[in-house]
């Protein structure tokens, strides 16, 4: 299994619009952040996206992604959605809808603010094309195989609404969650890479801050795992050197092999 992050920022993306701090004019690349997003290929070649970022197109080509086999949504937040449109050229190359997961009210959300995706009803007119999905809402804790692969949807925290990690077999990811529940931690033991969201220093209402991330990746305990979802108040390289054993910040483009 592969797993790519297409983006690792905040909602703001790093540089900020307008902002003078050290971080947001780095040279280091690793400090380039634009809104959150992954890709996760098993071993059998099936690809399946997560959330769709408002960078989405730039992120897939600058990845060498030119295929994905289906989308799964945490929520529908418009840092984690607003580039739905770029699945255009998936879906027509695919010569079919794309099949898009998650919590049923984020479908529901996601469907009324894009119709003209979800909706079979609007036709492309002759000459044209138009990105086309179809809504899978998904349970809590149920199961789910998603074109051959085993994905187990869990629901977490983010201030008055929740949102959806994902286990796929021996990786978790979880982004925008306030605090992880006992029960889940058990849900989520033998995962050996742990994707977790990390926004400031500071306590925030509806993110774990860097401290919190910390604490729940040493009560899961997995091999390896890679913080996200952070802003401009960290440089790459500090927050790296001074993060404990078997925690580090992900960074746009970095790939992961597990297994």
């Amino acid at each position: 299994m592969k797993l790519t992050f297409l983006g690792t920022g905040t909602s703001f993306g790093v540089p900020q619009v307008g902002c003078g701090c050290e971080v947001c004019h780095s040279p280091d690349p690793r400090d380039k952040r634009s809104r959150v997003g992954a890709i996760v290929e098993a071993d059998s070649g099936v690809r399946l996206l997560i959330d769709t970022p408002p960078e989405l197109r730039l992120q897939l080509i600058a990845n060498g992604i030119d295929r994905v086999d289906a989308v799964i949504y945490t929520h529908d937040h418009a840092d984690h959605t607003h580039g739905l449109d770029d699945i255009r050229a998936i879906s027509r190359n695919r010569g079919a809808p794309l099949e898009m997961y998650g919590p049923a009210d984020s479908l529901e959300r996601l469907a009324a603010r894009f119709p003209y995706i979800f909706d079979d009803s609007i036709r492309a007119l002759p000459g044209t094309s138009k990105p086309e999905g179809r809504a899978v809402a998904l349970g809590d804790r149920q199961p789910v195989n998603i074109a051959g692969v085993e994905v187990l949807p869990f629901a977490v925290p983010h201030g008055p609404i929740q949102v959806f990690g994902y286990r796929i077999g021996p990786l978790s990811y979880i982004t925008d969650a306030k605090e992880i529940a006992d029960d889940v931690i058990d849900l989520l033991a033998g995962t050996r890479v742990l994707v977790l969201n990390a926004l400031f220093r500071t306590f925030h209402p509806t993110h774990m801050s860097i401290p919190e991330a910390v604490r729940i990746a040493e009560r899961i305990g997995a091999e390896r795992t890679y913080l996200t979802h952070l802003t401009h108040d960290n440089f790459h390289a500090d927050l790296e050197a001074e993060l404990p054993r078997g925690i580090t910040p992900a960074f746009d483009g970095l790939t992961v092999r597990i297994g």
